[in-house]
């Protein structure tokens, strides 16, 4: 669907009712395609919604640690997400990975300079 959305030039600001664009609620819920291409695009993955919180923390805070919220992780901090950016709380990515036990998350983390 996006492929076939971008040829129109879609306004990827655009929020929905938490004040978030679309890469984060495609993080939360694990679509891996449409993050890896939307990363791709001018969206901003340091995006703060109204929960204060970013595509990075919902794959983290929302998802279930497996493989696919492990690659969307890591398309995001590729990407240029920012791991140091804590939710409202001052809790970072990778502080709620740990106590999620989500090691390989973690690990992720660390490697893209996470502390």
């Amino acid at each position: 669907m996006l492929e076939t959305l971008l040829p129109a030039n879609p306004d990827l600001t655009l929020r929905n009712r938490f004040g978030g664009i679309s890469v984060i609620p495609a993080s939360e819920r694990g679509h891996v395609d449409y993050v890896r291409r939307v990363v791709q695009t001018k969206i901003d993955v340091n995006h703060v919604n109204d929960l204060g919180w970013t595509a990075l923390l919902e794959a983290v805070l929302l998802g279930k640690g497996t493989k696919p919220w492990q690659d969307i992780v890591q398309i995001l901090v590729d990407a240029g997400a920012d791991p140091s950016l804590a939710d409202q709380a001052g809790v970072t990515p990778l502080q709620h990975a740990r106590s999620s036990g989500y090691d390989d998350i973690a690990k992720i983390l660390r490697t893209a300079g996470a502390r």
